[in-house]
């Protein structure tokens, strides 16, 4: 149920991420949140390789005082070698400022395995947010078939579907680095999926002024220094831009955003689009006298294509400065 300022109550989350500057500000968001509760972590390759994003996630659940359990996941993806992308965070993921080793250490198990396993203890109640290559949710449908039904809300950060890519041409990062991952999901028949992608990502680029107001003793400040100088390397102007914090907005304000249901799939096999997220974007593909050709037998999911970038600023800033 909605509050009324459109936030989605009670939500209880899994967060499967590749800390990574932006997965950080992703659970700084979460943590701001007094009706939202993370109640797992799983960390997958991408960003960094997973032990560094695990030895990160950890590091920030002691900073934010989260204590919750924090399960390793996937070392790569699925049918492709491993590509990380430490130029874009740091080589220790997030901006030369992870620091010291964590006191914590993760679980036993992998972060599939937790995915699957707290799905079935608690049918309904939880919703993932996946905010990194996509390969621990597919290897958690190989475990646990009835996922799908099992998880409440997942949203998914990944995608280019009328924009260019951000890795290639046609393909977005986390898609691009577990194209076969993500295919599966998307065609697994969750009911309640939303992607969010680079259509409005890109969108929400923030000020270098948004930055330069935080606080000199912020952390948040302090890593996305690196983040925000890589960005002004191409885009030519100071800021950054907020993927997966807007994603993690987007799951708790679904308000924020507007949207295009379609059917989705992933290229596999395309020489220049291999990680594209294609759908049938012809006009009135539904009753057009050729019919569809992508994902006919597909459930629909949501593609966020347009949101309220000033209003998701705004809660962005005091998440990142709240105590």
């Amino acid at each position: 149920m909605s509050s009324p300022n459109g936030m989605i109550g009670c939500m209880r989350i899994i967060v499967d991420a590749d800390p990574g500057i932006d997965d950080a500000l992703a659970l700084y968001y979460l943590r701001a949140h007094a009706d939202t509760e993370i109640v797992a972590i799983g960390t997958v390759h991408g960003n960094v390789p997973v032990e560094q994003a695990t030895a990160n996630a950890l590091r920030l659940v002691e900073r934010l005082g989260l204590g919750v359990p924090v399960a390793m996941g996937a070392a790569r993806p699925l049918a492709q070698p491993l590509m990380t992308a430490e130029d874009v965070h740091g080589q220790d993921g997030l901006g030369g400022c992870a620091g010291d080793e964590p006191a914590t250490t993760c679980t036993g198990r992998s972060a599939a395995e937790q995915l699957a396993a707290r799905a079935r203890e608690e049918p309904g109640e939880l919703s993932l947010l996946a905010i990194g290559p996509l390969t621990n949710v597919a290897l958690a449908l190989q475990i646990e078939p009835r996922l799908p039904r099992l998880l409440d809300k997942v949203v998914v950060m990944g995608g280019a579907l009328t924009v260019p890519g951000n890795i290639t041409s046609y393909a977005e990062a986390n898609f691009w680095h577990d194209p076969e991952a993500a295919d599966l999901v998307l065609q697994a028949g969750f009911e309640d999926l939303t992607i969010v992608g680079l259509d409005v990502t890109m969108a929400s680029h923030v000020p270098g002024e948004w930055l330069e107001a935080l606080p000199l003793d912020s952390y948040p400040r302090k890593f996305l220094r690196f983040y925000a100088d890589f960005y002004e390397s191409f885009l030519g102007k100071p800021g950054f831009v907020p993927h997966d914090p807007l994603a993690a907005a987007i799951m708790l304000y679904p308000g924020l955003a507007t949207y295009r249901e379609d059917r989705f799939a992933i290229e596999l096999t395309g020489r220049y689009t291999r990680g594209a997220l294609v759908a049938d974007r012809r006009f009135l593909a539904e009753g057009s006298p050729f019919g569809r050709d992508i994902a006919t037998e597909r459930t629909k999911a949501k593609y966020a294509v347009t949101a309220r970038h000033d209003v998701f600023l705004d809660r962005l800033r005091r998440a990142v400065t709240q105590p």
